[in-house]
């Protein structure tokens, strides 16, 4: 969603911004802007591309030695010019992450005492609050703070006064807010990957808490004004890992980075002889002994993630597992069961719902809390009491590729893990298990080299304007996420159903112009899907078929048929997964999409 970069420096900070955003645009936007204080405050705003804006700032001659940037995914006001950021109020300028519930009840008092709004954002309400205290003698930290306290909802923000240009005030609660440690010079960031090309010492922002940064340092205070300390964390990410490469899209690049992915996130299972619950915290054990089943909350992909998972504990460890979409799961009278483990899955760890779903379920008397998630540093790593962290790395694409396999193995060792303390898993599977595991990569890489048969499907595909997808028992959910994938980036419409659902409905919408994709692994149910795609054929369907090589699947007229590694067991799902991502990407190519910033989307959902 919308993201934030601030700077001060005795530099020019124009550039640091620019390229910060341009590190954010993967998060998703419909305008950006810059502001800056050189004497006085001079800001720029597009609603074109941050490459629009750096041109616009070139040909300004824009500079300063402090300064604010801002990416803007619309919510209240639609995308333009004037309702981008910065806002500006006097020579004061706020940039905002998230929403402000009482932004009409703020405005119209702020009306009354006679501030004149020229947008249609809940963010300028904040510039003029703010405004509204620096001008009766309040400084910039100390008019923050006191402003924030009247707000209600989500935000993150960044301000700059030409009154005070040697310090960046900044502010956080319900969204990610970051600050970036130089020598002789501070940033701040809803994302580290911004600041990734002038520090990789970075500070976190606790809720509620505000930060003052000047040339000399920073200062943090906690929502009751008294002074925080923070430890500052050393950041892996590298420039050249948000860098693409030789790759056309980031999406392309991630898809292919899956069996480096993998392998990092089983790195420390894969040269053990099994499983251990310390692996997902010192108390896991005491706490996986302790429950008696499972609440899976997520969205999206990771909710599709969760939904192969349940799967996968059912079967395996034999414990009940209920799978919830986290945005829907605290808006409904559930029977909570306080011997659950509650497990949330997000890649960026600041997914508002899930966040908010994770506090639901605490206030619910839910004490067993487990994250999986890709940001060590997140909100949900930090509320939850166990965590898993995957090691997918920067993830850029807005449609999740590798973030979701590496949940998938992350999953699978939560499986493992449960089944063996349940006794439900021997040592002879479970060394069984072990070597699928360290194959997996291999595996992983094998599947990526059908990559040129299924370009060929794409140029065919890329001409209709709707897609079935089919999947049996585990790899249904991996139907509904390649259904997903295709949406996402072609703008396709694409269903996903369970293949045996196909005479409840879905079979009227099948006819020649239906493409209908099959995920056809040499399992238990491969006979009953054969018998489901005979049904298709018969109505005149063309059928795309990723059969196991054992499956012996063979193509025919109306039947294209590519053939996968021989079957996999329960991992089978997260090899199933590569072509159908694959599939997606290549007919967004011959669409002509924008692959990594599809249209109306953001990477992380920020606010409700």
């Amino acid at each position: 969603m919308c993201g934030i970069v601030g700077a001060i420096a005795r530099r020019n900070v124009v550039p640091i911004l620019l390229e910060g955003l341009k590190r954010l645009e993967y998060r998703g936007y419909d305008s950006a802007g810059v502001a800056v204080v050189n004497g006085s405050l001079q800001r720029l705003r597009s609603t074109g591309r941050v490459a629009d804006l750096s041109r616009r700032a070139d040909e300004a001659g824009l500079s300063g030695p402090l300064g604010i940037a801002h990416t803007r995914w619309a919510t209240h006001g639609v995308p333009s010019e004037r309702n981008a950021h910065p806002h500006v109020s006097g020579g004061l300028s706020v940039v905002h992450n998230g929403i402000i519930e009482n932004h009409e009840a703020i405005r119209a008092r702020l009306q009354h005492d006679g501030y004149v709004f020229v947008s249609d954002t809940d963010t300028e309400v904040i510039a003029h609050l703010i405004h509204s205290k620096v001008k009766r003698g309040e400084t910039l930290l100390d008019a923050t703070r006191a402003s924030v306290a009247e707000l209600h909802g989500a935000y993150a923000i960044a301000v700059v006064d030409e009154k005070d240009p040697d310090r960046l005030v900044v502010a956080r609660m319900g969204a990610p807010l970051l600050l970036g440690l130089g020598v002789g010079e501070n940033f701040a960031a809803s994302d580290a990957s911004a600041l990734v090309q002038v520090t990789q010492n970075v500070v976190y922002l606790e809720e509620g808490e505000c930060a003052e940064l000047t040339l000399g340092g920073v200062r943090i205070v906690d929502v009751d004004g008294k002074d925080s300390e923070r430890a500052v964390h050393v950041s892996s990410l590298t420039s050249a890992e948000v860098e693409l490469g030789p790759y056309r899209h980031y999406m392309q690049k991630e898809i292919f980075e899956q069996p480096m992915a993998v392998a990092n996130t089983l790195e420390l299972v894969v040269n053990a002889r099994g499983v251990s619950p310390q692996l997902f915290g010192a108390e896991a054990e005491r706490i996986f002994k302790d429950v008696d089943s499972v609440l899976i909350l997520a969205c999206g992909t990771s909710w599709h993630a969760g939904m192969v998972a349940r799967y996968w504990l059912e079967a395996l460890a034999c414990i009940p597992c209920n799978v919830e979409i986290a945005s829907e799961y605290r808006y409904r009278e559930s029977v909570p069961n306080k011997k659950a483990l509650v497990v949330t899955i997000s890649q960026s760890g600041e997914t508002a719902d899930t966040l908010a779903a994770l506090q639901h379920a605490k206030s619910l008397g839910h004490e067993h809390t487990l994250s999986i998630c890709n940001v060590p540093e997140s909100a949900l790593v930090r509320h939850s009491k166990l965590r898993f962290l995957t090691r997918a790395g920067p993830e850029i694409g807005v449609a999740s590729t590798k973030a979701f396999t590496t949940q998938l193995a992350a999953l699978v060792l939560l499986t493992m893990t449960l089944a063996k303390l349940r006794g439900r898993l021997s040592a002879e599977r479970e060394t069984e298990l072990m070597t699928a595991l360290r194959h997996l990569p291999a595996a992983l890489t094998h599947v990526l080299a059908i990559e040129p048969q299924i370009e060929k499907w794409a140029e065919r595909f890329a001409q209709r304007d709707y897609a079935l997808f089919l999947g049996r028992g585990i790899h249904y959910p991996i139907a509904m996420e390649g259904a997903l994938k295709l949406k996402e980036i072609s703008y396709i419409h694409a269903e996903a159903y369970a293949a045996g659902e196909l005479k409840h409905g879905p079979l009227a919408l099948v006819d020649k112009n239906m493409p209908v994709v099959a995920i056809a692994p040499k399992d238990s149910l491969f006979e009953k899907l054969k018998s489901n795609l005979q049904e298709v054929r018969a109505r005149g369907g063309e059928l795309y078929v990723f059969a196991d090589a054992n499956a012996r699947f063979s193509g025919s007229e109306g039947v294209e048929v590519i053939t996968m590694p021989d079957h996999a067991g329960i991992l089978s799902p997260i090899l199933h997964t590569i072509p159908l991502q694959l599939l997606a990407y290549h007919v967004a190519l011959h669409k002509g999409t924008d692959v990594d910033k599809p249209r109306n989307l953001a990477k992380s959902v920020t606010v409700e």
